[in-house]
């Protein structure tokens, strides 16, 4: 079985424009399949930077002198780019995320087809994970971010019954969070609910909303003045961040207009949004919900 396989792996490159000289970032490495491309196409002066903090990316590291792996969370791109006496990169690739390797590992908690601790760090440093958000976090907080983050409309009532049964014992694993909640998983819609409860759970264990807006902030900083910035996403909440940040460069509210009427946005968008094949859609179930932008520094 494949580590994972990269999801709209030419046209995420493409949008990169590699040259052959450039200096670039992949924020997300996993298997490693979109840093190989990249690498295909660099020349021997071409360097290339990859960031993940899942230890498991680890044995995936590219044999290439061209090629350093950074273990750390991409929040951090400036501060670990700069300590390697990057200051300005030709391009910056993110699939952002759960890989497929980790949604395969049922220890790790992500998937809703396996049975297995209610985990969903993908740091396995961090201190919080799916299991103390289910077991402590408020009722009231635990509604918030199965609404925010899960776009449940009944996250209240779903709250409400954690609370409850945790009181009676404590919930370990998925298999356990998914029969203490079968009441509001219909057949009909099952794995889409659930799917989308893991996904609240999983966000704010990563404060993955967090470190896509600390990211995005840092690259218009980063990118030189033909610099691409390359983002692909899988569900509306990345998307939505991702679509608004290239157009204000803001994440809520309009940018602020000077008496010309002239804003001040850091960041255009290069062509239309790219979403995958049928054919790739069929051969990687995965790549049904993604979302490739691209964007440039605004001249």
């Amino acid at each position: 079985m494949n580590y994972h396989s990269p999801v709209l792996l030419h046209e995420s490159i493409d949008a990169l424009a590699v040259k052959e000289d450039g200096v670039y970032v992949d924020v997300t490495f996993g298997g490693g399949g979109h840093s190989k491309e990249i690498l295909k196409r660099l020349g021997e002066n071409g360097r290339l930077f990859g960031f993940d903090q899942d230890p498991d990316a680890q044995g995936n590291i590219i044999d290439d002198e061209r090629f350093v792996l950074i273990p750390e969370n991409f929040r951090y791109i400036s501060r670990f780019l700069r300590f390697n006496g990057v200051r300005k990169v030709d391009g910056v690739l993110a699939d952002l995320g759960v890989s497929s390797h980790q949604f395969d590992e049922a220890e790790r908690g992500f998937s809703t087809r396996f049975d297995g601790d209610l985990d969903m760090r993908m740091n396995q440093k961090s201190k919080i994970s799916a299991k103390e958000i289910i077991n402590n976090y408020s009722e009231e907080k635990l509604a918030e971010i199965l609404f925010l983050y899960g776009e449940l409309r009944n996250s209240r009532n779903i709250a409400k019954t954690i609370v409850e049964k945790r009181q009676e014992e404590k919930i370990d694993t998925s298999f356990q969070l998914r029969k203490v909640l079968q009441r509001y998983l219909p057949k009909a819609k099952e794995h889409k609910i659930i799917a989308q409860i893991f996904q609240a759970i999983r966000i704010e264990v990563n404060e993955e909303l967090e470190v896509l807006k600390e990211f995005l902030k840092q690259v218009p900083n980063l990118l030189t003045e033909e610099g691409r910035l390359s983002v692909i996403s899988y569900h509306s909440l990345e998307d939505r961040l991702v679509k608004r940040f290239i157009r204000t460069g803001l994440f809520s509210g309009e940018p602020e207009k000077d008496v010309f009427g002239n804003s001040n946005e850091p960041l255009q968008k290069v062509g239309k949004l790219i979403v995958p094949t049928p054919q790739e859609i069929k051969l990687n179930n995965r790549a049904r919900s993604a979302k490739l932008r691209i964007a440039t520094l605004k001249k």
